[in-house]
C-alpha cells in the first residue's frame, strides 16, 4: 500500500469532509481550507495526471522543489500514491515540480511543470517552452484514483527512502512532537525534505490530526491564528 493510502486512509475513513489543511500567507493576507476529501482529490487528480500522462511507475523518480503550500501537499500525496520516488535533484528525473517564479530550477529532468501557488490554485500564464502549468494539466483528470498494481511497502518513496519506511517515519514524529487524534496543529516549519514535510506534514496526518500552516509568518498574527483557528498544538 501507498504512503498516500495510508496516511489518508484513516482521513477518508472518517468525516472526510472536515478540514485537514488550512493555509495562510502572510505575505498576501490569503486563507484557504481544504476538507479531507479535497485534499485527496487534488492528490488523485496528481496521481491520474502522472501515470496517464507521464507514464510514472513505482519507483520514477520525481523531484519536488516547492515551499510549504496546499498545492504541494497534493503533489507530495499524488506522488506517493501512484508510487513515485520523490527526490530532490531533478537530474536525471522523469519529472520536476518546481515554484512558477524559478522553473529553471526544474533544468535536468525529462518534464518540468511549474506550480503558480495561488491561493485558490489558479493557472499561471506566460511559462517559458516546454514548461508544463501544473494547475492546467492536472484539473482534465478524475478526483478519483486507483493503482493499477498495488504500491509495494519496499517502493522508494522519499530520497531513497521506502514507502512502508516513510509512514513509520511519520508516525514515529507524530508521537514524537505529541501529536494525537483531533489535534489542531498550527505550524510555521518550512516543508524542506525530508526533515521538513516529515515534521510539517506527515506526522500530522499520521496522527489524525489537521494542520493550520502559516507561510511568511507574521509573529504578530500567530496568536490570533491560534484562537481563530481553536489550535491545541504548535510547531515552530
Amino acid at each position: 500500500m501507498s504512503a498516500t493510502q495510508e496516511l489518508l486512509g484513516p482521513v477518508l475513513a472518517g468525516n472526510a469532509a472536515k478540514p485537514l489543511i488550512t493555509y495562510y500567507d502572510d505575505a498576501t493576507g490569503a486563507r484557504v481550507e481544504l476538507s479531507g476529501a479535497t485534499t485527496a482529490n487534488w492528490a488523485a487528480k496528481t496521481a491520474n495526471w502522472l501515470v496517464d500522462e507521464l507514464d510514472v511507475e513505482p519507483g520514477t523518480p520525481v523531484a519536488v522543489d516547492l515551499p510549504a503550500h496546499w498545492q504541494t501537499a497534493g503533489v507530495l500525496l499524488g506522488a506517493w500514491w501512484c508510487g513515485a520516488h520523490v527526490v530532490d535533484d531533478p537530474d536525471g528525473a522523469e519529472l520536476a515540480v518546481v515554484a512558477a517564479s524559478d522553473p529553471a530550477r526544474g533544468e535536468g529532468a525529462r518534464t518540468v511543470a511549474a506550480v503558480g501557488l495561488d491561493a485558490l490554485g489558479a493557472p499561471v500564464r506566460d511559462l517559458p517552452d516546454g514548461v508544463l502549468d501544473y494547475a492546467t494539466e492536472i484539473r482534465v483528470h478524475g478526483d478519483d484514483f486507483s493503482p493499477l498494481l498495488p504500491v509495494p511497502a519496499d517502493t522508494p518513496a522519499l530520497l531513497g527512502h521506502s514507502a512502508g519506511e516513510l509512514v513509520a517515519a511519520a508516525r514515529e514524529r507524530a508521537a514524537g512532537l505529541g501529536l494525537s487524534a483531533g489535534d489542531r496543529v498550527l505550524s510555521t516549519v518550512e516543508w524542506t525534505l525530508p526533515g521538513g514535510v516529515l515534521d510539517g506534514l506527515l506526522a500530522v496526518l499520521a496522527a489524525g490530526a489537521s494542520l493550520v500552516h502559516c507561510a511568511h509568518a507574521d509573529p504578530a498574527l500567530l496568536e490570533r491564528r491560534r484562537a481563530d483557528e481553536r489550535t491545541t498544538a504548535r510547531l515552530a
